[in-house]
């Protein structure tokens, strides 16, 4: 989601360092934490399709060349630029003077853009084939199938082509009829607005129709006169968008749509083929999203075949994954669900019969890997051992028994080998930046690829430490902090305190950096301040009841839960009670205010971007979810309307927005301005012209700039 001050801190900061030690700069906790500050890393590591064979890109003699190796041999080196060149040599394509990115691990075929043009290289072969040709490539929502076709938008219509002909399918598109584009605001596991068929000759697509839905003023301040772009943002209770779902047969040029029938308001989710192309099965939510269907329709006519299950729920359903069918067997599938309480995998059958829980406790399910060359084992990485750790699991389908491939309490990122019988485990711990190795799955041997070195050696660090308190309900909570640099626990340090408390976000865990994306809580450590986080209820991958607890009120746990963080701070002998921060980020940002209007005692300035000021103001699907309509919970929503209650703020508050927010739109912070100005409460503002909702580029400079001077300057 920060300059005398600044000169005359850094010039005090020099005391705690050492001649071999160095301070972050602030481009290096913000830049440079991505590049040469990064833990290092082996570029584009990836299995090579079919085989327990890896590969990546190393730097030897100052080129770029393939390596590859296995759990048994050394590396070698497996393709220079010069081979490449060679092997393209006589198709047609020119020189190419830099490695591409190549993908080995999707076919027997090398896929790679060239010249603008996504191509695949069969290396026994030599022949090339045309996957997206360049005239194509820059069009938007490119996908391709596996039968050579390519869908595509154009000027708002869907097109697909397969290089001989292009077929227009749509002729209505308009920025009020949206065609091939993800939907529902991106809610419920959407990324995406195409899906072709396992065949590739089949293409089911969302059309979107948003004409009802209110236009939203998005100010483009860079041309003269400023522009008005508009855009459809359905707020709470209001009207929401109708989708259908389209099938377009390539090979017939048929079109059909399915018949989802129901209210138009309700929400078309996790589309999955069936293996043979026949059916399609969408997860259909009602609006309310407290009742999800799971519908087969045929192909061919778009027609309603059966609901396969149901799932209901008090408070609400969320689908986030298709169904998966498991490989070797079209007769059955794995669903993903909280329905006991955590997200666990389900096997069942075409009929809808729950054939065998197949994980299940007190922990979640948070990837699905795929399964084995036999289909009989099933990967998934899951919080077993700790809500802030990753480990991979194998499930047999059979016996329904579990089985840890990955050791010690770490973060593991994965990634599986065709047949299964290989993993290249990436891990890292608080203390560890990097550690890749390859794992034998069936006898547990490693093979070590990478031991990457600290990146900040030589740096002066404050203390980092991840552990736990508990909240009033005796329920345990995740927080991180950096001590200052030479702590000294007789001396009084002021805090920074950084939170999100929202839902699909975990800003705790036990890898490089403790979770945080950059080094600027290090940076302030340097500089003299305690800096700690914490998962409040609300927050991902603690289980149903953890973030369910928020339901209709919105900001309550989350704030109760920050009031035992401030407890457990204030408890603290080298906690300057008088000179505390608050920072926090769009559902952070609203948090953030909140506990600045109901607690405005507790923290002296706090800075808040992007903030949701009303709830009202915040888009259908996210909002409803989680508090009703506004209509069914007056009182919910009132209590989240910060506007009434900006005349008890005491602290000094900074307001964040980029003027392009198309996600927690501007309305939000100038409604709070306005009603601070009506109260003549003093706040400050600050603008980022050209941004959406995060400030990204070399702008997150000048934003974290901001908020280190705001601190800097009122936290004395």
């Amino acid at each position: 989601m920060k300059k005398i001050i600044v000169i005359l801190l850094l010039t005090n900061s020099v005391f705690f360092c050492t001649a071999q030690s160095k301070l972050l700069a602030l481009e290096d906790a913000l830049v440079n934490n991505r590049t040469t500050l990064a833990p290092e890393n082996l570029r584009q590591l990836q299995f090579i399709y079919g085989t327990d064979d890896y590969v990546y890109l190393k730097k030897i003699n100052n080129k770029d060349v393939w390596v590859r190796g296995n759990i048994k041999n050394n590396e070698a080196p497996f393709l220079s630029l010069e081979q490449l060149n060679q092997k393209l040599k006589g198709t047609g394509i020119d020189t190419i003077t830099a490695m591409p990115e190549i993908k080995f691990d999707q076919s027997v075929e090398w896929i790679m853009t060239v010249n603008k043009s996504k191509i695949a290289l069969n290396p026994g072969t030599g022949k090339i084939r045309t996957i997206i040709n360049r005239t194509i490539a820059d069009k938007e929502n490119v996908e391709e199938g596996s039968a050579g076709y390519v869908a595509y938008l154009d000027n708002f219509n869907l097109y697909v082509s397969n290089g001989a002909f292009t077929k227009q399918v749509t002729t209505d598109g308009s920025k009020d009829i949206v065609y091939a584009s993800s939907v529902h605001r991106d809610e419920f596991g959407i990324t995406k607005g195409t899906f072709w068929s396992n065949n590739g000759r089949q293409l089911a697509f969302y059309r979107m129709d948003q004409s009802m839905v209110t236009d939203y003023p998005i100010i483009d301040w860079s041309q003269r006169p400023a522009k008005n772009v508009n855009i459809k943002y359905p707020m709470a209770g209001d009207k929401s968008h109708h989708v259908t779902v389209g099938i377009y047969n390539a090979e017939t040029q048929s079109l059909v749509y399915v018949k989802t029938s129901g209210d138009p308001e309700q929400y078309l989710t996790n589309i999955a083929w069936s293996p043979d192309d026949k059916y399609l099965f969408i997860a259909v939510l009602n609006r309310a999203q407290n009742y999800m269907q799971m519908n087969q329709y045929e192909a061919a006519s778009g027609l309603f075949m059966k609901t396969v299950f149901e799932e209901h729920d008090d408070k609400y359903v969320e689908p986030l994954m298709p169904v998966l069918f498991v490989k070797n067997n079209p007769s059955q599938f794995i669903w993903q669900s909280n329905r006991d309480g955590w997200n666990h995998l389900y096997l069942y059958s075409l009929n809808g019969i729950i054939l065998k829980q197949l994980t299940k406790g007190s922990w979640e399910v948070v990837d699905v890997k795929g399964f084995d060359s036999t289909g009989e084992r099933l990967f998934y990485s899951a919080t077993e051992e700790s809500p802030i750790t990753r480990n991979l699991y194998e499930v047999n389908l059979k016996t329904g028994l579990s089985r840890r491939i990955t050791q010690g309490s770490m973060t593991h990122g994965t990634q599986v080998s065709t047949d299964g019988n290989f993993v290249i485990d990436n891990y890292s711990t608080t203390e560890i930046p990097r550690t890749i190795q390859l794992v034998d799955v069936k006898v547990g041997k490693t093979k070590l690829l990478l031991n990457a070195p600290n990146p900040l050696a030589g740096y002066s660090l404050g203390k980092l430490s991840v552990f736990t308190i508990n909240n009033r309900n005796n329920t345990p909570l995740y927080c991180r902090m950096y001590k200052p640099v030479n702590f000294d626990s007789t001396k009084k340090y002021p805090v920074i305190v950084y939170w999100y408390g929202g839902s699909h976000a975990q800003i705790i865990g036990n890898l490089w950096n403790a979770n945080a994306g950059d080094y600027w809580f290090q940076y302030m450590a340097e500089r003299g301040y305690v800096v700690f986080s914490l998962d409040t209820r609300g927050s991902d991958n603690r289980g149903k009841a953890f973030e369910q607890s928020m339901f209709r009120r919105v900001g309550d746990v989350q704030l109760e839960d920050m009031m035992s963080g401030v407890r457990y701070l204030q408890n603290l002998p080298y906690v300057d009670q008088k000179n505390m921060g608050l920072f926090g980020w769009s559902f952070g940002g609203f948090n953030t205010v909140d506990f600045m209007l109901r607690y405005p005692d507790i923290f002296k300035a706090a800075v808040a971007g992007g903030p949701v000021t009303d709830w009202r103001y915040y888009e259908i699907m996210y909002t409803e979810r989680y508090m009703d309509t506004p209509q069914e919970n007056p009182e919910g929503y009132a209590a989240t309307d910060l506007t009434r209650q900006v005349d008890k703020l005491k602290g000094k508050l900074l307001l964040i927005h980029g003027l392009q927010d198309p996600v927690v739109v501007q309305q939000n912070s100038v409604r709070f301005v306005r009603a601070a100005i009506d109260k003549n409460i003093q706040v400050d503002y600050m603008i980022y012209p050209g941004h959406e909702h995060n400030v990204r580029g070399k702008d997150r400079a000048h934003l974290y700039q901001k908020v280190t001077d705001y601190f800097m300057q009122n936290l004395k």
